[in-house]
């Protein structure tokens, strides 16, 4: 491993330096001088900051001996939630990440292999993967080479291909069409194929279902991945076999919501009935609207919509196992919404912002009560929790 990675930081005492100012002001750190000749205090900072977004996103990485890479690579990384999800979607003997990166991936996804290997073009960044793999007791190759350099001297066949390609241009911008991700996909897609019979990409959150079905050939799965509702990955399994249907899996993990899954196209046929607000009110969790499932949510949960453009829900009787929040919740006029007001503000298909009708009502944010300002087919209403 390199000297500049592994002894420096990994000596006790910049360790404990480290683990004594994690509460401190990073700012105000970075401007004082380090307290040790070898290392900067830019380096310092750095593993500081990695010990606190593992504390929250990989807590599995808070060990002693563990080495944590520049911001971008912490931000680019997948939590330790969603990489647990996507581990129980294979298994086989031979694994192979193209881009290992952070290898937070790799770690999970490659748990249910036995031969494991690790390409990554950046050399600090596979150092630090190795040295926290050695302190895990985890074995694998890491191949320092470009992905495209690698495909053009590998002779091996694996049982699963892993990638995460870079989603930044030259220019830092995000990106996320196919064809301007590094590598390009569309480009480089048979290659992986040829090389192994199934392939996960991870993609971003923003892609377009429609367009990805479209370009790129062989896709047998997809998954819509949120956290807490918040969606943080689209991952693709591409497979050497012509599937006949692509099954769509839309989930929410840290909740009790089940996953909710279809078959791509199934949304075309399905249809919506339509009712003003009864009972109860539905609204889909954001890995269903990801997947815009409008009608289909409608039909096979036996649920009436608002409005085309609302994605509200209604039934008389409750539903239970919804993929996303439930209420039970009447109809109100403007009028009887007092001022200085403690609700929980929602906004669906309406012309005013949540903070717009928070100024306009005189209204304070929390508490346990709900306000939805939204439309049925008959115009704007109002439904206020019961």
């Amino acid at each position: 491993m390199a000297e500049s990675v592994g002894n420096k930081l990994l000596n006790k005492e910049i360790q404990n330096y480290i683990n004594a100012n994690l509460k401190t002001d990073l700012h105000s750190l970075l401007l004082k001088k380090s307290p040790f000749p070898k290392v900067s205090m830019h380096e310092i900072v750095q593993q500081i900051k990695g010990k606190q977004v593992a504390e929250r996103k990989f807590p599995f990485l808070l060990k002693e001996g563990i080495l944590f890479p520049p911001q971008l690579n912490l931000e680019q990384s997948s939590s330790e939630k969603t990489a647990l999800y996507k581990s129980e979607m294979l298994k086989g003997n031979k694994f192979i990440d193209l881009t290992s990166g952070f290898g937070i991936d790799a770690f999970y996804l490659s748990q249910n292999f036995d031969d494991i290997t690790l390409v990554e073009q950046n050399t600090e960044l596979l150092n630090i993967v190795e040295n926290n793999w050695c302190i895990l007791g985890r074995k694998a190759k890491f191949i320092n080479l470009k992905l495209e350099d690698f495909l053009n001297g590998n002779q091996e066949h694996f049982d699963v291909i892993y990638l995460d390609p870079a989603r930044r241009d030259e220019q830092k911008n995000k990106v996320f069409l196919l064809e301007d991700l590094s590598p390009d996909i569309l480009e480089i897609h048979e290659k992986l194929l040829s090389v192994s019979s199934q392939v996960i990409i991870k993609l971003s959150p923003l892609i377009d279902l429609k367009y990805l079905v479209s370009v790129l050939p062989g896709i047998s799965r997809i998954d819509v991945i949120a956290l807490k509702n918040d969606v943080k990955e689209v991952v693709v399994l591409l497979s050497s076999e012509n599937a006949d249907k692509i099954i769509c899996n839309c989930v929410n993990l840290d909740s009790s919501e089940p996953v909710f899954s279809f078959t791509f196209g199934e949304e075309e046929t399905a249809e919506s009935e339509y009712s003003e607000p009864e009972n109860y009110i539905y609204i889909p969790n954001h890995s269903i609207l990801k997947a815009g499932v409008f009608n289909l949510i409608s039909q096979k949960f036996a649920l009436k919509k608002l409005h085309p453009n609302s994605h509200l829900y209604t039934s008389n009787e409750k539903i239970e196992n919804f993929p996303g929040r439930t209420f039970e919740m009447e109809s109100v006029d403007s009028k009887s919404i007092k001022k200085k007001g403690q609700f929980n503000i929602i906004a669906k298909n309406y012309p005013l912002k949540p903070e717009e009708i928070k100024k306009k009502y005189g209204l304070k944010d929390g508490g346990d009560q709900y306000l939805i300002f939204t439309q049925s087919k008959k115009g704007k209403i109002i439904l206020k929790s019961v």
